[in-house]
This record gives C-alpha cells, sequence and structure tokens, in this order.
C-alpha cells in the first residue's frame, strides 16, 4: 500500500482520473436511483390466506388453521407460526428464523399447503405471498353524489387509464363492493316449481358455459368446434332454460327466480368530504420512482381533455411522492448546511487552499456511495439520506488527519511531492485500521433482527460506502492535489489566519501544560474520568431520561378507527363514524397554521373497513390482514402538507381523542398519527391450554390495565363473536336418510348461498351466487319455515330434523405456535412509558394472574416484543465488534494491551452521549443506542491515532512521559478537527425543527456530543491511561519507567 500511495502522489493524471471516474460514475448512478419516503423490505415473513366464506372463527380454526399449522411445522427456518382465524377467511403468518433462505422457505411452505386434501369442499385456493412493505405512491378519490354502479362503472374506466401509465404496476380500488350476480329463489318458489337448489344451481351450470368442442380436421384445413353459451350478465341468466316440460316448452330462470345483476352484501361504503366515493390507490414498479409516477398521476387527473359525467370528480390525496419531496429536500438542505458547517471548521483551523481539498473528500465520497447504490439495492429515501448527514462530518476525518500530517513534512523540508508521500505514508496504518474500525462499529445496527433492524440497515450501507471511497479519496488522490508545493517558507505557521493562530496559542499555553499536569497526576485522571463515567451511569440508571423504544414518525394523516361489538347492526357503525366524522369537521374549522389558513384539507370515512388504521399501523403486512364486518369503520382527516405548523399527527390525533365524548355501542376508538408503527405500546400476549383458564386470566389483567393510571385504549382479542344457532342433525332424521352434511349444506345453500359459477368480466371476478331473497333471511323464523330435502325428495320441515342451540364464539381466534393465545393491549398516554408500566406489570399483577391461573404464560409482544428483539440483536452485535475493533487495533499496534487503553474511551463516549440527552431534552430511543454503537468507531479513531504518535515519540525519545506529552500536542489540531467535523455535519439534523426527522434526532445526539466528550477523552485521558500501563509493567518487569506519583506532585509543587 505504501508503493501505491507513492505512485498515485508522483503521477497525478491517475489520480486525477480516479476522482473524474468516481465522480461520473456518482452522477450517472444518481439519475438511476429509485426514490422513495421509506425503503421497501422484505420482512422474512409468509403469509398464507384461505377462504372459507360464511364460515364461523370456531369453523375456521378447526377445518382450516390447525391443518395449515400441522403441513408448516416441520419446515426448515421458520421461526414463528401466527394463525388468525376470522369469520371466512384463516391466514396464516409465517415468520422465518433471521437469515433463512426465504425463497427455499417459500417454495416449501407451497408445496406443504398444496398436500392438504382434508379442506372442506367450500374452502378456496390458498394465496401464499411473501410479505414486503410496500408503499402507494399516491391516491385518486373519485366522488360524487351518483348512485353506486355510475361509481364503480367510471373507477374502472379511470382505473384503466391509471394501468397504463408508464411505471405504475397496480391499482387497487379501496371502498368498492365486489361485482356479483345473485339468483335469488324463495322457499315458495322451490315447492312449487318441486325444484331443490342443487337442481338450480346444475340447470344454471349446465346451460350457462363455454366448452371447446375439438377440430373438424377438413381437407380446406382445420376447423375449430366451440360450444358458446356463457352468461355473463344478469339479463342472459334470467333467459336460461331451467324446467323444460314434456310438450316441448320451458321454464326460464328468471320466471322462478330473481337475478340481481349488482353487487355482493358487503358492508362496505366510503364517503370523501361527506360525499360517496371510491379511492384508487396506485403503486409503482421498482424501476420507475415515485416522483415520475405521481407527476403522471396529477397530470391526468388535471387534465383538461378529460371528461366526467356532471356530480363526478378526481381529487389526488396521499401523495406520498409530494411528500418524498419535501422531505428529501429538507434533508438536502440539512445536509448541504452540514457541508458547509464542516468546510467553516476546515478553514478556520486549516489554509484554504489545504482545508478546499480536504472538503472535497465529501462530494467524491458521497459520489462514490451513489455509484455503488444500484448495486446494494438501494434507493434514494429518508433512510439512506440520513446515513449520508451521519457520516457527513466523519467522512473527512481521514483526510484531515492525512491532510495535517503532509503539511507537517512539507513544513519540516519545503518538498511538496517529497512531503505528500512521507506524510500519507506515515499516516497509513492508523488512518486505515480507523476507517475499518469506524465500519466495524455501524456493523450491529445490520444486525439488528425485526423491523426496525430491516428498516434502518440502509444506514451503516451507506456509510460503510462513504468510508470506503473516503479512504481512497484521502491516500490516493489527497497526497496528489497536496504536492504542488512553491517550496519552503510559502506558507509558514507564523502565517496562520485568525482562529488557527488563537488554536496554535491555546495549544501552548493551555493544552501542553495541562496534558503535562493530567499525565503528571494520572492516577486522580483517570479515577476523575472513571467517577463522571460512574455517575453517569447511575444517573441511566436512574431513568431520569425516560427510554421510548422508537419515537413513530409522524403522518400528514390522522385516523381514527371505530370497532363495535361484532354482528352490529351497520346502521349504528355508521351512525358512530358520522359522530366521528362531525368531530373530524368541527376539529378542522378550529386548527389554523401560523398564517390562519385551515390545517385540515380532506376527510375520508368508511363503514365496513378500516384501509388506513390498518395501513398506518400495520402496513409490513401488505394488508394481508384487512378484515372488515358491519362493526368497523374509520374516519381518517389529510392535514395541509405545506401548511406552516407546530403540531405533528400525534398531537392533532390527541386533540381529536379529547373532543370525542362517549360513543353508543362503541367497544374501541383508538387514534393514530404515525406513518407505521412498531407495535402496540403495552402488548401482554397469554397463552394456555385451559381456554377458560385462559379467558379469565384475561379478564383479571384487562380489568387491572383499565384501572391503571396512564393507559388508555385497553382492549384485548378474546372480544365474543356474533351470536350463534348451532346446527346438529337429529336421530329421527337419520332415518330419513339425512345426514349432518345434508343439513349443513341446505342450510348454507339457502342463507350463505352456493357458488354456482364464477365468472370474468372485463378485469373483475364475479360470483354468480344462489340463495334465498334477502327478506327470507332477515330473521331466525326464517330458518323455521325452512324445508329440508331428504335423499328420497320428500321435503321435512326444519325443526322436525335439526336439533339447534345459541351460543356465542370469538369474533377471532389466534394462535401462536400452535396454541391459542389472547393479547391484551393498552396505549400510553402523554408523559408515561411502556417500559415502566409494563416492568410494574411484571412486578405486581402478572406474577398473581400466573399463579392463579394455572398453566397460563405470557409473553411481551407488540412494541415492546420488537424492542427485545432488537436489543437482543444489538447487544450480540455490539459484542462481534468490540472483538473485531480489537482485533483491528491489535493488528497495526502489534499489542494485546493497548487496545485495551483505546478502546477504554467507548464507555466515555456513553457520558457524552446521555449529558447531549439531557441538554436537548431528548428521550433515549433505539436510535440512541443506534448511535452509541456507532460511536464505538469514531471514538476509537482519534484514540488510536494517540496511541501510534506515542508509540512513534517513545522511539524517538524513550521517555514514555515526555513522548506522551509531545503526541498530545502534535496530534492536539487533528483529533480537534475530526471532532469539530463530525458535529458541524450533525449540527443542522440537531436543531432540525423538522416533524419528520424528529424520530432520527437521537442518533445524531448520541454520535455528536459523544464525539465532543471522546476528545477530551484522546486528548487527557488516553496519555494517561498510556503512561498507567507503562508503570504497571515497570512494576511486573522490576525497572522504573517514569518518575513516579509523589515525585511528579512534588516537581509540580
Amino acid at each position: 500500500m505504501h508503493s501505491a500511495v507513492a505512485w498515485f502522489a508522483r503521477n497525478p493524471v491517475a489520480a486525477n482520473l480516479t476522482m473524474v471516474f468516481i465522480v461520473s460514475s456518482g452522477l450517472l448512478a444518481a439519475t438511476t436511483i429509485d426514490q422513495e419516503v421509506f425503503p421497501e423490505m422484505n420482512l422474512d415473513m409468509v403469509a398464507i390466506n384461505i377462504p372459507y366464506l360464511g364460515a364461523s372463527p370456531a369453523e375456521v380454526e378447526d377445518a382450516v388453521s390447525v391443518r395449515l399449522e400441522e403441513a408448516v411445522q416441520g419446515i426448515d427456518g421458520v421461526r414463528e407460526i401466527t394463525a388468525t382465524a376470522a369469520e371466512g377467511q384463516a391466514t396464516l403468518l409465517v415468520e422465518l428464523e433471521y437469515g433463512a433462505d426465504l425463497r427455499k422457505a417459500v417454495d416449501d411452505i407451497k408445496s406443504s399447503v398444496d398436500a392438504i386434501d382434508t379442506f372442506p369442499v367450500e374452502v378456496e385456493k390458498p394465496v401464499i405471498q411473501e410479505l414486503v412493505t410496500r408503499f402507494q405512491v399516491i391516491h385518486v378519490a373519485m366522488w360524487g353524489d351518483v348512485d353506486n354502479a355510475t361509481l364503480h362503472q367510471w373507477a374502472d374506466r379511470v382505473r384503466d387509464d391509471l394501468s397504463a401509465i408508464s411505471g405504475v404496476s397496480e391499482v387497487e380500488l379501496q371502498g368498492a363492493k365486489p361485482y356479483e350476480i345473485s339468483i335469488e329463489v324463495s322457499e315458495t318458489a322451490l315447492r312449487r316449481y318441486g325444484l331443490t337448489f342443487d337442481r338450480v344451481a346444475d340447470a344454471v351450470r349446465g346451460a350457462s358455459l363455454d366448452l371447446p368442442g375439438g377440430a373438424v380436421r377438413a381437407e380446406g384445413g382445420e376447423i375449430l368446434l366451440r360450444t358458446v353459451g356463457q352468461a355473463y350478465r344478469g339479463t342472459s341468466f334470467e333467459d336460461l332454460a331451467l324446467i323444460t316440460r314434456a310438450d316441448g316448452t320451458y321454464i326460464r330462470l328468471g320466471d322462478v327466480a330473481t337475478v340481481v345483476d349488482g353487487f355482493a352484501e358487503t358492508d362496505q361504503t366510503a364517503w370523501f368530504n361527506g360525499v360517496p366515493t371510491i379511492v384508487l390507490r396506485v403503486f409503482r414498479s421498482r424501476q420507475i420512482d415515485a416522483p415520475t409516477v405521481a407527476n403522471a398521476v396529477v397530470d391526468y387527473v388535471e387534465a383538461p381533455t378529460r371528461t366526467l359525467p356532471p356530480g363526478l370528480a378526481l381529487t389526488v390525496w396521499q401523495d406520498q411522492a409530494q411528500q418524498l419531496e419535501r422531505q428529501l429536500g429538507r434533508m438536502v438542505r440539512n445536509g448541504l448546511t452540514g457541508a458547509f458547517l464542516v468546510f467553516v471548521c476546515l478553514a478556520l483551523f486549516l489554509r484554504i487552499r489545504l482545508a478546499f481539498w480536504v472538503g472535497l473528500g465529501i462530494p467524491i465520497s458521497f459520489l462514490g456511495a451513489l455509484m455503488l447504490m444500484p448495486g446494494l439495492d438501494l434507493s434514494l429515501n429518508m433512510m439512506t439520506l440520513f446515513g449520508f448527514m451521519v457520516v457527513l462530518g466523519i467522512v473527512v476525518d481521514d483526510a484531515i488527519i492525512v491532510g495535517e500530517n503532509i503539511f507537517t513534512h512539507q513544513e519540516r523540508h519545503g518538498d511538496g511531492l517529497r512531503g505528500a508521500i512521507e506524510g500519507a505514508q506515515e499516516v497509513l496504518v492508523p488512518v486505515t485500521f480507523g476507517v475499518l474500525t469506524t465500519i466495524a462499529a455501524f456493523m450491529p445496527i445490520m444486525l439488528v433482527e425485526g423491523m426496525m433492524g430491516k428498516f434502518f440497515e440502509a444506514v451503516p450501507m451507506v456509510v460503510t460506502c462513504c468510508l470506503i471511497f473516503s479512504l481512497v479519496e484521502s491516500l490516493l488522490i489527497l497526497p496528489a492535489h497536496l504536492s504542488f508545493r512553491r517550496g519552503r517558507g510559502a506558507s509558514r505557521p507564523g502565517q496562520a489566519y485568525g482562529l488557527a493562530r488563537l488554536l496554535s496559542w491555546f495549544i501552548k499555553k493551555v493544552y501542553a501544560p495541562s496534558v503535562e499536569v493530567a499525565v503528571s497526576w494520572r492516577y486522580l485522571t483517570v479515577a476523575s474520568g472513571t467517577g463522571l463515567l460512574v455517575v453517569t451511569v447511575g444517573m441511566l440508571s436512574s431513568g431520569r431520561v425516560p427510554f421510548n423504544f422508537f419515537q413513530e414518525p409522524p403522518s400528514d394523516y390522522v385516523t381514527a378507527d371505530i370497532t363495535l361489538a361484532p354482528g352490529a347492526p351497520v346502521q349504528l357503525t355508521r351512525e358512530a363514524v358520522a359522530a366521528v366524522e362531525a368531530g373530524a369537521y368541527q376539529l378542522a374549522s378550529e386548527l389554523r397554521d401560523a398564517q390562519g389558513q385551515p390545517l385540515v384539507s380532506y376527510v375520508y370515512s368508511a363503514v365496513g373497513e378500516q384501509p388506513f388504521g390498518t395501513a398506518q399501523g400495520d402496513a409490513m403486512l401488505n394488508g394481508s390482514l384487512i378484515l372488515g364486518g358491519s362493526n368497523i369503520g374509520e374516519v381518517t382527516i389529510e392535514i395541509d402538507p405545506e401548511a406552516d405548523r407546530t403540531l405533528d399527527g400525534d398531537d392533532i390525533a390527541e386533540l381529536w381523542r379529547a373532543a370525542m365524548g362517549p360513543l353508543p355501542g362503541v367497544e374501541e376508538l383508538t387514534f393514530a398519527g404515525s406513518q407505521f408503527s412498531a407495535g402496540q405500546d403495552v402488548d401482554i400476549q397469554l397463552t394456555g391450554l385451559d381456554l377458560d383458564e385462559l379467558e379469565s386470566a384475561t379478564a383479571a389483567l384487562r380489568e387491572y390495565l383499565i384501572r391503571y393510571p396512564g393507559l388508555r385504549d385497553v382492549t384485548d382479542t378474546a372480544r365474543a363473536g356474533k351470536q350463534e344457532l348451532r346446527l346438529g342433525i337429529k336421530p329421527e332424521a337419520i332415518h330419513l336418510g339425512l345426514s349432518q352434511r345434508d343439513l349443513g349444506r341446505q342450510v348454507r345453500q339457502a342463507f350463505y348461498g352456493e357458488e354456482v359459477q364464477r365468472i370474468q368480466r372485463g378485469r373483475h371476478d364475479v360470483r354468480v351466487m344462489l340463495r334465498y331473497p334477502p327478506e327470507h333471511r332477515r330473521s331466525v323464523d326464517n330458518l323455521d319455515r325452512m324445508w329440508i330435502r331428504t335423499p328420497a325428495g320428500d321435503e321435512v320441515p326444519f325443526r322436525s330434523v335439526a336439533d339447534v342451540e345459541e351460543g356465542r364464539g370469538f369474533s377471532t381466534i389466534q394462535r401462536v405456535d400452535r396454541q391459542r393465545v389472547i393479547n391484551v393491549r393498552a396505549a400510553v398516554g402523554v408523559g408515561a412509558s411502556a417500559n415502566e408500566v409494563v416492568g410494574d406489570l411484571e412486578a405486581t399483577i402478572l406474577p398473581e394472574i400466573l399463579q392463579s391461573h394455572p398453566g397460563v404464560t405470557y409473553r411481551l409482544a407488540g412494541m415492546l416484543g420488537e424492542q427485545q428483539d432488537s436489543l437482543s440483536g444489538l447487544t450480540q452485535g455490539f459484542g462481534l465488534a468490540l472483538l473485531l475493533i480489537y482485533t483491528l487495533l491489535a493488528i497495526p499496534l502489534k499489542s494485546y494491551v493497548q487496545p485495551l487503553i483505546i478502546m477504554a474511551a467507548i464507555p466515555f463516549g456513553l457520558v457524552g452521549a446521555y449529558w447531549g440527552h439531557v441538554v436537548m431534552g431528548a428521550e433515549l430511543t433505539l436510535v440512541s443506542l443506534f448511535g452509541l454503537v456507532a460511536l464505538a468507531g469514531v471514538v476509537v479513531n482519534d484514540s488510536l491515532l494517540m496511541i501510534d504518535f506515542i508509540n512513534r515519540k517513545r522511539r524517538v525519545h524513550g521517555d514514555v512521559v515526555e513522548a506522551a506529552c509531545e503526541a498530545g500536542i502534535a496530534r492536539f489540531r487533528p483529533i480537534l478537527l475530526t471532532s469539530l467535523t463530525t458535529f458541524g455535519g450533525l449540527v443542522p439534523v440537531l436543531i432540525s425543527r423538522d416533524l419528520e426527522t424528529q424520530s432520527l434526532v437521537p442518533m445524531a445526539i448520541s454520535l455528536a456530543f459523544g464525539v465532543v466528550f471522546a476528545t477530551v477523552i484522546s486528548l487527557v485521558l488516553v496519555p494517561a491511561a498510556y503512561v498507567i500501563i507503562e508503570d504497571v509493567r515497570a512494576v511486573l518487569v522490576g525497572r522504573p519507567n517514569a518518575p513516579d506519583q509523589a515525585q511528579a506532585e512534588t516537581a509540580s509543587a
């Protein structure tokens, strides 16, 4: 490597061409890098969705969930299986082990599920998919006071237009009921014509079909044969022959049944600013960046040539690309500000020419990283930009050290080329290994498991790329640029400007005497530093600065989710949604920005689903768990993204919550104002084999949490389901040839319906259902008036062959690793800490509950479960990083002990980081810990330089005390500069008031303030500790090393 440094210094053409290649490649790559707000991530999870329409949760569990678990449990790489049985659907989430082969696991899961042959006939085909985060680009709301059919028809047309836009991968309709053709036959009609549901279904299937008939191989060529008779519209089904008489006449289906060509009997309804709406969610392909797609969609919506029927309008909202441009613009401005501050720091303490070439390392390193990002599948998003900001002041550290050392050598003998080569070669080893230790320190962030690890893994990747190119720039390019020097005396130290002169005076008059005293009183120096560390650790343990696992990034959208009792009439849900919507409009009339403009732009309401609440809370699951029902609803408000405001989404959510009073029949009303969540604040998952014990333990814990101060929105997943009528076959019915299956199937045909056909009409998959008319399915009396058909063709009253038992099950049934679980959840109010609450629960009520309910166990889920996984991975990764840092230090120092002196500075970084949080008034978060871990590599760099120079001075002077003091004086300027540039690069983040970046500030606090305090450690404590180690070594070998403490004290006196 020494020869490479010398060759590039002597060959500036090669150095400049290398620089031009990095710059041009980075600029070219920048035009192709994907842009998004947050990175799309693979979650190492596989979802299996199986519809079992019309089935209760208990039926879904027994018939589907249990069999899925049995099939999947033995697959290699599976960490946890979570099964959810809801009405009409089974969902299985398979979480894989960290580092498992995802593609192999998916293939194994598909093979195992496809091999199951014991599902009921009514169970539909499983849908198996990998789970990745998916953030839509933009929403287009089509709204108007028109009928449902017109709204759907034009929504389909707009969807086709949007799908044709380049870069759009998918357009989903939200709030749109699926199309359905319903053939409705009353019991009276069936008996009048002697029909059964089976006969009607067979007649429809036999008359409505297209069937290929092969081909006629004629002499003139092959002629295809086709039977064409598939009905696609309700009127066509009405004309199908149902009964053919002996005289050749026939009765049409329309004569016996009512055919309704409309929509499925779901409870989905949505309003946009109080008007019926369908929202089109636009997703993009990874090849096209979000702003390009969003701009094309906006152009389509605003196109003057586009015409809609009277009463319909299109509105763009939830424009994620606009948010991306706004947030990226702020991050870029912060980055440019940080770069300017870094250059100012360099220019104040170095000569302008040297500061320019050192500062040039920033764009070179950044463009080099941009060059590598497409190959590493990294996009330009909030996390990668934050990575650039974190490393902004660090990338110039090696260039400062190299440049300052080159300047020193050139001043010594006046030869520019010789000084460039000797100066760079002298610090080659510590600089190289210093960069490697910094990279090693960022590695643990990549090893954090769970969603948080995947969310932040882009930061260390960006930092690593930048540091690699900074090393190339400082050792191969910078010496060539600094080798051109006119000769000795061209710029002597006496010609320095302003602060450079002041710094030289400070080093000579203040620092030099101080470090001599610190080394002389070395035991007191180290004891004082250790005492400060102990005090800080004590303060940290006391909880004076609270720990909050993750500060959720605020959103421009605030959502209220409403849940009533399962089975609640949809009209009651609409009334509850209307009340919450009224509260939203009242809030909108009161909230104003600094210019007096309204903060709230739009209000979206939905009944029958909670699309945005699911997207903001559990969006990481691709919507795989979005369930509907008559008992749920949602209201979402959009906050003007351009408004000048001090309130974030969570603040507005709190105001909205406070404005809402009790709502009749509402069991759960929750508010969310963040872009996504790490999970519920408090989420205790109870597990047990005895269902009665499990329910009793759940009730006890829930009652305790309801009374617990600071908690709100207490819920559990054991919510009672809809009322059930459980049917059984009477013994006397068996003599008639009836079975349980016959009874269940005929009841299902009448009340849920039988899927006669499924046809493709355009892009829509349309079910053709056969059932009773709606008015014959609205009362239990209709069940009593039903007639059951025997195999012999006789009709018997329902009550004569069926036993009916009333009951009530669960709304959903959840299982984890094949055991029933119930989650008890709560949100933490302002000023409370989830960690403190759970700590108190684990010390008080939970042991009591477990003792009084044998067989019940618990574990932490939600945010604290994610916290356990993240901290466990971070701790293990940090241990590996420390081992790697020790190795990287021991190799250049050729010592087993000196690396320990350097690494002793790592805990002292905690002191600066902790007090930095105190000064800034910030909470400690997981992001703070990421900063502390990364700080380890930054801290050791300065200490490594100090130890390396002490070793060099010892070889010259022999006296360790003198060597330690001279090394401190020689290294004061570069160590101070590296710390100032690191701090300066992070200042824009520290002082930023942008609501979107507040969740990232704690990492900047840890790094910035930790580096500042570590500077004092490197300049004062490390020389003292070095001499103490030599004292110990001298005692062990039996020879004096330096003046002892008493002699030093006497001399100083």
